[in-house]
């Protein structure tokens, strides 16, 4: 493999009873993931973001679940593996290691039962054998790494003693305790304070470059995507609307979706004008129009966009958009 993760194809399905047909949640998602790579996915709650990737960790359950269709190949380092296809053993073993998540709620992601230590201790101790010694240098190690302050105290308090910001770093130091090659980070900035924003943004930066690792960072703040990644895909309603290199994607826009999500990140800074704001709402699954799943929100609509879908193509080098603007005349006639 080229990339260290490749998704084809991507689809997932929710159950809705023997007598209803399923919906399609997501479909036709096509990702590559570069190693040493942070790439970012950003959209609207409910596009389709957070699911698709924790398909990637194998935590979809009922009524979810993966199109046979699908591929999600891994470059593991026991050999490259499918990770839509493989056994729940065998993604015991990736999941945790290989990928780890930085899930979007600290605060309910960690066991109020338990010390942050053993929490710390659980993740290391799942994948390999070490000593009781050797797992609390570790877990102190780690602490460390993540700059949390007092760490050794830390280590025996548990997760309601913590602020947001320190809730957000032991998850941190949790997803990268085994030194995964894929870390996943939801949200990882939502609910916290500008400062504290920043300070794990940072911290995040300099983790990836000390541990090798990629980066996929889910977000619906384009502010958060313009400092942390070099790659954005777009979503909306399931799909992929438009991907390109950071810079190309801020200055040279090419889907009205990811337009009125810039411009109203600008309208933020005119004083005099009103903010802005893309009108209508996300389509629910299942009630997704015919054509562009866009067209009913957009200034550019044509008549082909009601009635026909269409295809994700390069505008520009490196550069895809799913929209009927940017399709040959012959297409549109």
């Amino acid at each position: 493999m080229d990339n260290l993760l490749e998704m084809r194809n991507l689809a997932i399905n929710l159950y809705r009873g023997k007598k209803k047909p399923s919906v399609k949640l997501t479909e036709g998602i096509n990702l590559d993931i570069k190693v040493r790579q942070n790439f970012g996915i950003v959209g609207e709650s409910g596009c389709g973001k957070s699911i698709t990737c924790s398909s990637i960790m194998g935590l979809l359950s009922f009524p979810l679940s993966l199109d046979p269709a699908s591929s999600i190949r891994f470059a593991s380092t026991e050999g490259d593996v499918d990770l839509a296809h493989i056994s729940a053993n065998h993604m015991r073993r990736i999941r945790g290691k290989e990928i780890s998540m930085i899930f979007q709620e600290p605060m309910t992601a960690l066991d109020p039962m338990y010390t942050i230590e053993s929490q710390i201790q659980e993740a290391l101790s799942f994948h390999g054998s070490f000593s009781k010694s050797e797992a609390h240098k570790a877990a102190l190690n780690m602490l460390e790494k993540v700059k949390i302050p007092r760490a050794e105290q830390i280590l025996a308090d548990y997760p309601h003693h913590l602020s947001g910001g320190m809730l957000q770093r032991v998850m941190i130091a949790i997803a990268l305790i085994n030194n995964p090659r894929l870390l996943i980070a939801d949200e990882p900035t939502t609910a916290l304070d500008v400062t504290i924003q920043a300070q794990i943004l940072d911290l995040m930066n300099e983790l990836r470059e000390s541990y090798n690792t990629s980066v996929i960072m889910i977000t619906h703040d384009l502010g958060v995507i313009a400092e942390t990644c070099e790659e954005v895909a777009v979503f909306y309603a399931g799909q992929i609307v438009e991907q390109a290199e950071i810079k190309e994607l801020f200055h040279a826009t090419a889907h009205p979706y990811t337009t009125g999500l810039l411009r109203s990140v600008t309208s933020l800074g005119k004083i005099n004008e009103p903010l802005y704001s893309i009108s209508g709402a996300v389509p629910t699954a299942g009630e997704f129009a015919s054509g562009c799943r866009f067209h009913d929100r957009c200034d550019h609509c044509m008549e082909i966009c009601r009635t026909q879908m269409p295809e994700l193509k390069e505008v520009s080098p490196g550069h895809l958009c799913r929209c009927w603007l940017h399709q040959s005349k012959e297409v549109q006639a």
